[in-house]
């Protein structure tokens, strides 16, 4: 179930907030535990429940503590947090990734499906939905074939993209203090810190701190169309613009420090200077995009036209 997932999601979560800790040390109150994790409060009641029965804390809100850092046996599967079409998802780009998937490549349901360990209605379900980005197209007779991702999709793509991200981070800034996206907005800060400080042996862990970045800006104005595009971000950038290697740790270096700027412009309220590390962010990754694409001469000559 939806809800089962997202409670082993958060509680694998709180166990890597809890092993950042000392023993003995404060559990942050549940406001900001549902602010952090995403869920509501109710679920982070849940899992401190949980953790109690468990022994990892102890005491009662407001005033928990941590009894033991050592928690990592009660860690859920990450098969469990995931739901079934996001394992798919995971897996599909895996397999591309791994097996350098290149135009014309075939794409065989039955095979996907005994390695994936899924059933065949799974992947027909996710390659069903993953045509619509036009990567992908069923032939009569012949099964699915990968077309391949052309810098022309991937310029098309970054204008929609613009457009949406300036206007959301727009309306970030001017969220009341109350807004629980703050505390969120703060606790990615100090992961892309973090992840600073470990580039050297984390920096493939980027791809998903920036997908989770880019998603929180877009939450400020919630809308079905650009929830829908996000699918569309979310498959590129964690991971077409992957195949490219080469400089892949100085890349994610900079675009972290973009986040940073971004983020402080962000926290300190200035549509100004939220609006010009946006667009300075977006230029960066539309840069990594296009380099990663064939024809990257033609397309960056047509594209300063």
């Amino acid at each position: 179930m939806k809800t089962d997932r997202v409670f082993k999601r958060a509680f694998n979560e709180t166990l890597d907030l809890v092993s950042k800790l000392e023993d003995g040390g404060w559990i942050p109150s549940e406001s900001t535990l549902s602010a952090q994790l995403n869920v509501s409060r109710t679920t982070v009641r849940k899992i401190l429940a949980a953790l109690s029965a468990h022994g990892v804390v102890t005491g009662s809100a407001p005033r928990r503590i941590v009894a033991t850092a050592g928690a990592e046996s009660h860690r859920f599967p990450e098969a469990e947090t995931i739901p079934m079409a996001e394992q798919v998802e995971k897996r599909f780009m895996e397999w591309m990734l791994r097996d350098n998937a290149c135009p014309g490549t075939a794409i065989n349901e039955l095979e996907l499906a005994r390695q994936f360990g899924v059933a065949t209605t799974g992947i027909r379900e996710f390659l069903n939905r993953f045509q619509r980005f036009g990567l992908i197209e069923k032939r009569p007779n012949a099964g699915w074939v990968f077309k391949g991702f052309t810098a022309r999709f991937a310029l098309e793509l970054f204008e929609i993209r613009e457009m949406f991200e300036v206007r959301s981070a727009k309306a970030f800034a001017a969220l009341p203090e109350d807004s629980p996206l703050w505390e969120q907005l703060k606790a990615l800060r100090q992961k892309h810190i973090a992840l600073l400080g470990e580039l050297d042996q984390r920096f493939h862990d980027f791809s998903d701190l920036d997908s989770r970045f880019h998603r929180l800006i877009t939450s400020a104005s919630p809308n079905r169309f650009i929830d829908s595009f996000y699918d569309t971000i979310t498959l590129v950038f964690h991971y077409h613009y992957q195949w490219n290697k080469q400089d892949e740790r100085q890349r994610n270096e900079i675009a972290i420090r973009e986040h940073l700027t971004y983020i402080e412009a962000l926290l300190r309220r200035d549509t100004s200077a939220v609006e010009l590390a946006c667009r300075a962010h977006l230029a960066s990754a539309k840069v990594t995009l296009i380099r990663s694409t064939s024809g990257h001469d033609k397309v960056t000559k047509e594209a300063t036209q």
